[in-house]
């Protein structure tokens, strides 16, 4: 790891393994599911403080409106505004915080996809005149944070700024989105710390690297799981795996 300052954040290098699950302990039975720790949580939370400290020296006497990006960000969100109201608490500034929330989908399985979708109220009214921080957990090829702040911008809030825990190094991606990085990783899948795939692996502590076998378990049990769902919506003698098959592709339309 390299410490690049408060822009780029910590610095993974592209060949950096991670750490040997020996030496940590998460939950058995994900041991076949993840090849290594690849930042511990002890220093997530250490890097988080520091970032907490940049955002009360540019935020100044000004009050923060948090945007946070659900579901991923929730515990970065949660861990980064107690950090801020520690430090309030602990000097002559405090800034009063208010937490609202945004839920995006823009990922199948571990793909990126073109589509913004806000799920629930695009709303954002609230925000007008405001001095806004978007918290969100991991920023890859920008286009859909490049997407949200051009959403947020036409609701005129006073200032906005991005704190991202992990950016990832991709090709084209537009740098100059995140204001505060947590750190700056290579273009792999990393789960753990609320980052999941397909819903799995949230409960990590540690931001860890899935394995091949683990998503492989992860589609397999999705498989099952759905299919044993929707066993009594298709019509006698079709073939459920071939709907299963469409639906992974995005094109099938799930029966009520």
């Amino acid at each position: 790891m390299e410490n690049s300052g408060k822009k780029r954040g910590i610095v993974i290098k592209d060949d950096w393994p991670g750490y040997s699950l020996d030496l940590f302990t998460y939950p058995e039975h994900y041991h076949e599911d993840i090849e290594s720790v690849y930042i511990p949580h002890g220093v997530i939370m250490n890097r988080t403080e520091r970032l907490a400290h940049y955002i009360m020296e540019d935020f100044g006497d000004s009050n923060i409106m948090v945007l946070c990006v659900l579901k991923g960000g929730y515990k970065f969100c949660s861990d980064l505004v107690e950090f801020i109201k520690v430090l309030g608490r602990n000097s002559n500034k405090y800034l009063e915080t208010r937490v609202e929330f945004i839920r995006l989908k823009s990922y199948l399985n571990d793909q990126s996809t073109e589509d913004l979708h806000i799920v629930g109220s695009s709303d954002l009214s609230f925000l007008r005149g405001k001095c806004v921080l978007i918290v969100e957990a991991i920023v890859d090829t920008g286009k859909t944070m490049n997407a949200l702040l051009k959403h947020v911008e036409t609701f005129e809030p006073k200032m906005v700024k991005v704190a991202g825990l992990l950016v990832k190094r991709v090709p084209n991606i537009a740098e100059s989105l995140t204001d505060y990085v947590g750190f700056e990783i290579p273009n792999r899948f990393v789960v753990g710390y609320a980052l999941d795939y397909n819903e799995y692996f949230r409960d990590l502590n540690h931001i860890c690297v899935i394995s091949k076998s683990g998503k492989t378990n992860v589609i397999n049990t999705d498989t099952k799981k759905w299919i044993n769902e929707r066993k009594r919506c298709f019509p006698p003698g079709e073939d459920i795996g071939d709907r299963w098959k469409e639906r992974m592709d995005g094109h099938i339309p799930v029966p009520g």
